[in-house]
């Protein structure tokens, strides 16, 4: 069946409106005969327009937003469909309010929410859904949700930091490659051309310094082609699993980058395992649910390894432990949580711990990274000098 969304007038002349599921927009108006409403528009839900490649799907801070909605109606007595409607109705985007009134019509068909959101799984990602489903069984569903929506504001804030902790480097990186391109292409010709006209013999910085001068200037159409074309080839690559999974594990070998990426990851599946394990998911479906949020495919590989060895009877600590993918102290707190049957606490304590470790961890990488980055260009600032320089020490030395 179909969602249609519908305006219609009661016995009194209001206005109403909501979401039904029905086969064909007749069907959907004769229902709303028999309860006794004159429709005046039914629409079909339609995302297919809204769900192109390049459009805009729910943002993770309009998600925690309608997540700790939810959690509120729901904790004040409302019933699920009274709680979606409410939702719809406070929507700001046609995006989001057609995602909500998907999840009703499947709602109002007799799902149960969890299986209402795989419906929209681009929307409501997988461990979400696992999350919603363990509240659902355990019957503490807004408690569950209060949860997660805490956990997607933490999760946010932390890639927030991160994003504009990155800024800075970003920028500075990108106008100093400008600055250093505008010089090389039109500035140094401008200026190397007064000691050609000499017909003295260069020196061989300043020749080095001309040649790549020409060349860019020369070939940067087949340049930027080249480069377009890398990242394209490049993209389609990391599409390969076998690709992809050796980069991530070069990746993890790189100095500096390689502990922030693990920190990164590490934090994310402890973050996740806590939640889902909080919520009373089972830590089978947990651990599946958590490896398809990290990142990194040798750690998601690492996680699997885990599961197959928890299937078979082995602890999580011990498991974790084997793959030698994760912090001893993350496996530590994992095993004194099982030993003193709070795993859920314990794994809380381990993703708060891991989250300012990561914390650490940057502030560190950018500390050392400015000075570098400053070193860096002022080393291409002083050889382009010094190639402009030595032909105006050796017209002194003849004059002399």
């Amino acid at each position: 069946m179909a969602a249609f969304r519908y305006e219609a007038f009661d016995a009194t002349g209001r206005v109403v409106s909501g979401v039904l599921q029905a086969e064909t927009p007749r069907h959907a108006r004769s229902q709303l005969r028999t309860q006794g409403l004159l429709p005046s528009a039914v629409d079909p839900v339609n995302l297919q327009g809204a769900r192109r490649p390049w459009a805009r799907d729910i943002s993770a801070a309009e998600l925690s937003l309608i997540t700790r909605q939810m959690a509120t109606l729901l904790e004040s007595g409302l019933t699920m469909e009274q709680t979606l409607t409410a939702l719809i109705d406070e929507a700001d985007k046609p995006l989001t309010g057609d995602v909500l009134s998907a999840v009703k019509a499947e709602v109002l068909a007799g799902a149960a929410l969890a299986r209402a959101l795989a419906s929209q799984e681009k929307t409501f990602p997988e461990f979400y859904r696992a999350l919603v489903h363990g509240g659902e069984e355990s019957g503490a569903l807004p408690l569950v949700l209060q949860h997660l929506a805490d956990y997607l504001d933490a999760r946010g804030a932390l890639k927030q930091k991160t994003t504009l902790a990155l800024l800075y480097p970003m920028l500075v990186t990108l106008v100093a490659a400008a600055i250093v391109t505008g010089l090389l292409a039109y500035v140094v010709p401008q200026v190397v051309q007064v000691f050609q006209q000499s017909r003295q013999a260069l020196p061989l910085l300043t020749r080095m310094l001309i040649g790549f001068s020409d060349l860019l200037r020369a070939a940067w159409p087949y340049l930027a082609a080249l480069g377009c074309g890398g990242y394209v080839a490049a993209r389609f690559a990391l599409r390969r699993d076998a690709v992809r999974q050796r980069v991530d594990a070069m990746l993890l070998r790189l100095p500096g980058v390689g502990p922030l990426i693990r920190g990164v990851n590490t934090a994310r599946f402890a973050s996740t395992l806590a939640i889902l394990v909080k919520g009373g998911v089972p830590l089978l479906g947990a651990l599946t649910s958590t490896a398809r949020v990290v990142t990194n495919r040798t750690i998601e590989r690492a996680i699997e390894r885990a599961i197959s060895r928890v299937r078979e009877g082995a602890s999580l600590a011990r498991a974790l432990g084997e793959t030698r993918a994760f912090p001893p102290l993350l496996v530590h707190l994992i095993a004194s949580g099982e030993a003193s049957g709070k795993l859920g606490p314990m794994l809380e304590r381990a993703a708060l711990l891991e989250t300012r470790a990561l914390e650490r961890r940057l502030s560190v990488f950018l500390t050392l990274l400015e000075p570098l980055m400053i070193l860096l260009m002022g080393a291409i600032v002083l050889t382009i000098v010094l190639a402009i320089l030595l032909p105006i020490i050796e017209i002194n030395q003849l004059v002399r």
